[in-house]
């Protein structure tokens, strides 16, 4: 047996195969006499590769974990499960071309699956786990309904893979929440428990006695990361009421700006609250009814400076770029005003009289993006029926703002029938050229009067002979929340039409292949709702 350690040995031939047995000659000691020195090297290097193996020490066994914590929810139909399969399989390239074919989008159908399968409580089958947890990792969006799917086995698996910790901090799902009045196991769940934990015991007790999660919160605040500092403020909004003002009035002074700005933007929300009595004097202070004209109308004098005390109210004082401080403050203060109060400074007039009114020097852009803002932070519907006025107007001269994204915030105020009604009828007037932001607002499946306004707007453009790329992000809203029952009016879209002078070379056979697709992607949820509906239940 040569001198040499066996580490060393490996080293040398090694070394010799790089170089070559040429440059450098491998130790004499470890190679067959008889052979020529390529081949001694590669027998050696055989010889000590069996040798390495061999000399391995087992690792030391880690401990066994805990068994799976139970899954009590109804087990998922065999349909429903193989559908599942081929959901999370999918990855299909897009067609060449940019063409998308006529088969449905399966990832995109993924999120409505899961929707419908935690609605109706079913528990993810066990051999899908990994593949689910893959999905949510690639996907963001995915992880609120698969981490929710995946339920307590879900979470117990992801302790055991590194690449799947995203899943101990996005949700609770498994944990026991102790009640409210086992106060010790409270305890210790909040000082030990994992964020997600920590924030659904927080909600647990907000519902069943607000003021104690309020001292649950107060007695780790100065201690916690200025991250989840943030993360528990925003968890207020549900169930957000008048008790938490004294704990996010504490909050303004806190060292971290975000939290600051959120805690302003939370007592904003509170009409009754001290920070917006202070706001809609403030407001009150520059916005006003001008009387020296006969016709009524507003007046604005914009603040000439942000004081110590607006910034402590959430104010921030530095404009953006290419923005007038002084009218970066007035709409801070526009916003953060109790809406209701405007009617009483500007004469008892209704919030739609309010916007009706003109506005001196040029400030009502402001001041109405300002009040669509107000709208939609304090959830005030008759305001964004005031701010959205008739549907049947132009954007760009509507009463509130032409920005479609603020509209679509607007939207999101109303009720849901109300809410498909007026887009329908923006549709009807305007075609779906301005109205991508609108639909992603609506209520899924689609009414029928916005499912048919759609489908006729898209029947009015493929009959134009229009460009039919620039529909296809419509398209594809439609095939994820276009109603499936309109599968079969939809049959008769299907045929290659005859293509108008001045159309888009090849525009029919494109939009035969896209009516297609959203009729076999309709078909296709069909089929998976009535999968995932149990027996006994109805669609």
């Amino acid at each position: 047996m040569s001198s040499t350690t066996g580490t060393t040995v490996w080293e040398e031939l090694v070394t010799s195969a790089l170089l070559g047995t040429d440059r450098r000659t491998p130790p004499a000691d470890v190679l067959a006499p008889d052979r020529e020195a390529p081949v001694a090297l590669l027998d050696a290097a055989a010889l000590h590769t069996v040798r390495r193996r061999a000399g391995l020490r087992p690792a030391t066994a880690r401990p066994r974990p805990e068994p799976a914590p139970p899954d009590t929810r109804r087990a998922l139909p065999e349909a429903a499960r193989r559908r599942l399969a081929l959901l999370l399989a999918d990855r299909a390239a897009p067609s060449s071309g940019g063409r998308r074919g006529t088969a449905p989008d399966l990832t995109e159908l993924l999120p409505q699956w899961l929707t419908a399968a935690n609605e109706h409580g079913y528990r993810a089958p066990s051999s899908t786990l990994p593949a689910l947890l893959d999905a949510a990792r690639a996907r963001t969006d995915l992880r609120p309904l698969a981490l929710r799917f995946a339920g307590p086995r879900g979470i117990w698996l992801a302790r055991l893979n590194a690449d799947w910790k995203f899943a101990l901090r996005g949700t609770s799902a498994g944990t026991a929440l102790p009640g409210p009045a086992d106060t010790e196991a409270v305890r210790q769940l909040w000082e030990e428990g994992l964020f997600a934990e920590r924030v659904a015991l927080l909600g647990s007790l907000r519902a069943h006695d607000p003021a104690a999660a309020s001292a649950l919160l107060a007695r780790t605040w100065a201690t916690e990361r200025a991250e989840d500092r943030l993360m528990f403020l925003d968890s207020l909004r549900t169930g957000l009421s008048d008790a938490d003002e004294p704990f996010l009035e504490q909050a303004l002074a806190d060292r971290s700006r975000n939290v600051r700005a959120t805690a302003a933007e939370l007592l904003s929300a509170l009409p009754h609250s001290a920070l917006a009595g202070r706001m809609a004097a403030r407001a009150a202070g520059c916005v006003g009814l001008d009387r020296t004209k006969r016709a009524a109308g507003i007046v604005v004098e914009a603040p000439h400076a942000c004081d110590a005390e607006m910034q402590r109210d959430g104010v921030v004082p530095t404009a953006p770029s290419g923005r007038g401080e002084r009218s970066w403050w007035l709409g801070q203060l526009v916003e953060a005003a109790p809406l209701p109060a405007w009617t009483e400074r500007l004469g008892g007039r209704t919030p739609e009289e309010i916007v009706a009114l003109p506005v001196a020097d040029d400030w009502g852009g402001e001041l109405h993006a300002a009040w669509c803002r107000a709208a939609v932070l304090q959830r005030d519907p008759d305001w964004a029926r005031a701010l959205l006025g008739a549907p049947s107007e132009p954007p760009a001269t509507g009463p509130g703002t032409s920005s479609l994204a603020e509209r679509a915030k607007l939207l999101a105020t109303l009720p849901a029938e109300e809410r498909a009604a007026w887009v329908a009828a923006f549709i009807s007037a305007h075609g779906l050229s301005e109205a991508f932001q609108l639909l992603g607002v609506c209520a899924v499946p689609w009414a029928e009067p916005l499912g048919r306004a759609v489908v006729d707007a898209l029947d009015i453009a493929r009959d134009a002979g229009s460009y039919p790329w620039s529909f296809s992000g419509v398209m594809g809203l439609a095939e994820r929340c276009l109603d499936p029952a309109e599968a079969s009016r939809l049959d008769l879209l299907t045929a290659t039409p005859d293509e108008p002078e001045g159309a888009s070379p090849g525009a029919g056979g494109y939009w035969s292949e896209a009516f297609q697709r959203l009729v076999s992607t309709l078909r296709f949820r069909a089929t998976m709702h009535t999968e995932l509906t149990p027996q006994g239940d109805t669609l």
